[in-house]
């Protein structure tokens, strides 16, 4: 339907030389005469791409489908829309907002009995306009740049850090074997040698799910150089890392429900940035642990050898990265993939240390 804004083109566009005629580019549409007709027919062909229609005006313009070498452009002539000198031209301005509030439970022991321990639980909300943009390069990090200029608010949202509960924990336990403990505390020679001295550590750490959010791939619907984020028209559901048949590990689940996500979303529209960080995947799960022993020297108390052996990741727990999820709407074919972890296989490392 031709709105009150139709004469826009009309204006814009260069008028037609006598007995010429617009043509958009090849498989864009007919020739026509009504520059509005031509306009409408040039950005349906870019449809979720409309960014690539301007450039087609500043670059190439519209042919004359009746004069060799005659085109039209915007008013002035080529580069009417964007300057020709950019590709992308970032700028920093100081708008920003961020709000970040929290619980914090905090729960320690002083060494007494041998144990010592900390644990603390955050429950959090952290909300802002951008995270990312001073750890990550132009391209890169999970698209949290302001897209649209002119409504810097529009992708407020949950910070890409937040994890509303996080529970820490480490502690320190002397085994209570051997000369002056609980359990053979007479003990001596050979038999302390062997059950005096040792130490349990350990160190864990749980989170929930970080936030990520749906791009629209590769299309460019209002900034060229940041696709953004897309635009969601039903519910979606995810299942944290879902491992299928076919050894990929998908956010949605199986195949089905990737597509049923997939179809979830649409492109957007022009001067649209979708919706940031509404979904969440796998969070940081990790438990450390040390085991350790110290030998008095016979000839000398004041001398001592440590033996330690510490397991990283002792569980071998699989979390997954959700920077490294393909959340493209362009690219259905592996939508809700991970590609990378968040955790490190379990290793161990052992020493030996002499003490004087």
């Amino acid at each position: 339907m031709v709105g009150s804004t139709a004469q826009y083109w009309t204006d814009i566009i260069q008028p037609l030389q006598k007995g010429g005629a617009y043509l958009p580019p090849a498989g864009c549409g007919g020739s026509t005469t009504s520059a509005l007709q031509a306009a409408y027919e040039l950005f349906s062909c870019f449809s979720g791409n409309e960014t690539s229609a301007i450039q087609t005006l500043d670059q190439g313009g519209l042919t004359d489908a009746n004069l060799p070498g005659v085109s039209y452009y915007g008013p002035g002539g080529p580069y009417a829309f964007l300057d020709p000198q950019f590709a992308a031209l970032y700028a920093w301005r100081s708008i920003g907002t961020a709000s970040y509030n929290a619980l914090q439970v905090n729960l320690r022991r002083h060494i007494s009995h041998s144990l010592q321990f900390d644990f603390n639980y955050t429950y959090s909300r952290s909300i802002d306009i951008s995270s990312d943009a001073n750890r990550i390069s132009a391209e890169g990090g999970l698209g949290s740049q302001v897209i649209n200029a002119w409504d810097p608010n529009a992708l407020k949202g949950v910070s890409d850090f937040d994890t509303p509960h996080q529970f820490n924990a480490n502690w320190v336990w002397e085994m209570p074997f051997g000369k002056g403990r609980l359990i053979a505390g007479d003990s001596h020679g050979a038999l302390e040698a062997l059950i005096g001295g040792w130490q349990l550590t350990g160190l864990a750490r749980w989170t929930s799910g970080f936030p990520v959010g749906v791009t629209n791939g590769s299309q460019w619907p209002t900034n060229w150089q940041l696709s953004g984020f897309a635009t969601q028209i039903a519910p979606v559901t995810t299942n944290g890392a879902v491992k299928n048949p076919d050894g990929r590990v998908n956010i949605f689940g199986n195949a089905s429900a990737a597509a049923a996500a997939l179809g979830s979303y649409q492109a957007d529209f022009p001067g649209q940035v979708g919706a940031r960080n509404t979904l969440r995947g796998n969070g940081f799960a990790g438990l450390d642990l040390g085991l350790g022993k110290r030998w008095k020297m016979p000839w000398k108390e004041s001398h001592t050898l440590q033996f330690r052996w510490e397991v990283f990741n002792a569980l071998n727990l699989t979390r997954f990265d959700v920077s490294t999820l393909n959340l493209s709407i362009t690219n259905a074919s592996t939508f809700g993939d991970y590609s990378g972890l968040l955790t490190n296989p379990r290793t161990m490392q052992f020493a030996l240390r002499y003490e004087f």
